[in-house]
C-alpha cells in the first residue's frame, strides 16, 4: 500500500468476554488476538488453537484486514506453552488421545502461521516457551523486548521440542540449536536475534504504541519508528565451545566434551544436560540431526507428531511434569535413569510411523482432519 491509498477499514468486531482464552478484535485494518489466560501464562489449550485457527481463516478471506496482531495478557509473558497439566492427565489416567488430538491441530496451526498470507506480527514480550514459540516464531514479523525469555524446555519435563521446534533450532548459526534444545535454556533478545526466533528488538514500553499504529498504518512503516538496537546478548561469545563440544554424534560425547572444556559456562551446561531426562534428550540430538535433512518445516512438523505421541506411552512424559508442575519437587526419577541406558531400539521408537494416525501436511500448512 502506497501512503496515498485510502485504506478502507475492517468492520471493528469484538469476540468474546474479559474471560474467553482468545480474545479476538479489529481495529482499523489490523486484527488482533490476545491469548487470555494470564493466570495460567496464557498457556494453550485445544479450544485456543482452535480460536486462533477460526480467526485466521476468516481474516485470510478478509479484503479489509491487511496485518494479524498476536499478544498475551498480563504482565509475564505471550505464552508459556501448551497445557502441560491437562497433558499429564490424559498421559497419566487416559488413552492420550485427546492430547494427540490437540497436538494434530496445533501443529497444524504452526505451519499455517508460517505460511500465512499477510503480514503475522508476534508481540514476543516476557515469557515464550514451547507452545508459545509456535504461535510467534513461525510468523513474518517477530518482536522481542528486554523482558524477553524465549526457550524451548521440553527436555526437562521429559518431552521433546515440538511445535515446529526442531526446524527454527536448526535454523540457528552453529549448533546454538543444539544447545537451546538439550539445555532448555531461555534466551533473552538479543539472543533471540542471534538465533533467528526474532526479527526485531522494541523496549517493553514502547510495544503498545507500536501494536495500537498497527491498526491504521503499514508494518514496515511502525517498525522504522520503534525499533531499536538490542542488548548485549550471552550466546555470541560463547560460540567456540558451543560449536565444538555439540557437534558431537552423541548426547554422552557432547557432556564428555563439555565436561572437559575450561570454560565454566561449558561445566554448567553439562550439569544442566545431565538433570534432563535421558530418553528426552536423546531422542531429542536424533530429531535435531533429522531435520536438517527433512527440508520445509511441514516435514519436521510431521516427525515431531510421531515423536510427540509416542512421548505420550514414555514414563518420562508424566513423571516430568509431575516433578516440574504438578508436586513441584524439582525431583525426577527419570527411567531409564542414566544415558548410557536408553539404547537405539529405544530411541527408533520414537520415530516409528504412526499409520492410519499421521500427521500429513500440504505445502501450505493444510492437512486433512484429523482421524479422531
Amino acid at each position: 500500500m502506497t501512503p496515498t491509498t485510502p485504506i478502507t477499514p475492517a468492520t471493528p468486531i469484538t469476540s468474546g468476554t474479559g474471560d474467553d482464552p482468545v480474545l479476538v478484535r479489529t481495529e482499523g485494518h489490523t486484527g488482533y488476538l490476545t491469548l487470555n489466560r494470564p493466570k495460567a501464562l496464557n498457556a494453550l489449550s485445544h479450544d485456543m488453537v482452535r480460536r486462533v485457527d477460526e480467526a485466521l481463516t476468516a481474516w485470510e478471506h478478509d479484503p479489509a484486514v491487511e496485518t494479524v496482531v498476536i499478544s498475551g495478557a498480563g504482565e509475564r509473558g505471550l505464552c508459556a506453552g501448551g497445557d502441560i497439566r491437562s497433558i499429564h492427565a490424559d498421559a497419566r489416567d487416559g488413552d492420550g488421545t485427546a492430547t494427540a488430538a490437540f497436538w494434530y491441530d496445533e501443529y497444524r496451526l504452526n505451519a499455517r502461521i508460517a505460511r500465512y498470507p499477510k503480514p503475522y506480527v508476534a508481540a514476543m514480550d516476557g515469557i515464550v516457551m514451547g507452545g508459545g514459540v509456535g504461535v510467534s516464531a513461525h510468523g513474518s514479523v517477530r518482536i522481542v523486548t528486554e523482558r524477553s525469555k524465549v526457550a524451548m524446555p521440553e527436555t526437562g519435563i521429559g518431552f521433546v521440542p515440538d511445535v515446529g521446534g526442531t526446524y527454527l533450532l536448526t535454523l540457528a548459526p552453529g549448533e546454538l540449536g543444539t544447545h537451546l534444545g538439550l539445555t532448555g535454556a531461555s534466551v533473552g533478545a538479543r539472543d533471540a536475534l542471534l538465533c533467528g526466533l526474532a526479527d526485531h528488538f522494541v523496549p517493553s514500553d514502547g510495544l503498545p504504541g507500536l501494536l495500537a499504529a498497527l491498526a491504521t498504518e503499514p508494518v514496515p512503516d511502525v517498525l522504522s519508528r520503534y525499533v531499536r538496537e538490542a542488548p548485549e546478548g550471552e550466546l555470541d561469545g560463547h560460540r567456540e565451545w558451543i560449536d565444538h563440544c555439540y557437534a558431537a554424534d552423541t548426547v554422552e560425547e557432547i557432556v564428555e566434551r563439555l565436561l572437559d572444556h575450561g570454560a565454566t559456562a561449558a561445566k554448567e551446561a553439562a550439569g544442566t544436560i545431565l538433570a534432563k531426562s535421558p530418553t528426552s534428550l536423546k531422542v531429542t540430538l536424533a530429531a535435531l540431526r533429522r531435520a536438517r535433512d527433512l527440508g520445509p518445516l511441514e516435514r519436521v512438523l510431521e516427525q515431531e507428531y510421531r515423536v510427540s505421541c509416542a512421548a505420550l506411552s514414555s514414563p518420562d512424559l508424566v513423571e516430568g511434569i509431575r516433578a516440574q508442575v504438578v508436586d513441584k519437587d524439582r525431583d525426577p526419577r527419570w527411567s531409564p535413569a542414566t544415558l548410557a541406558g536408553v539404547t537405539d531400539a529405544d530411541v527408533a521408537r520414537f520415530f516409528a510411523p504412526l499409520g492410519a494416525r499421521e500427521l500429513s501436511l500440504a505445502a501450505d500448512g493444510s492437512g486433512q482432519e484429523a482421524p479422531w
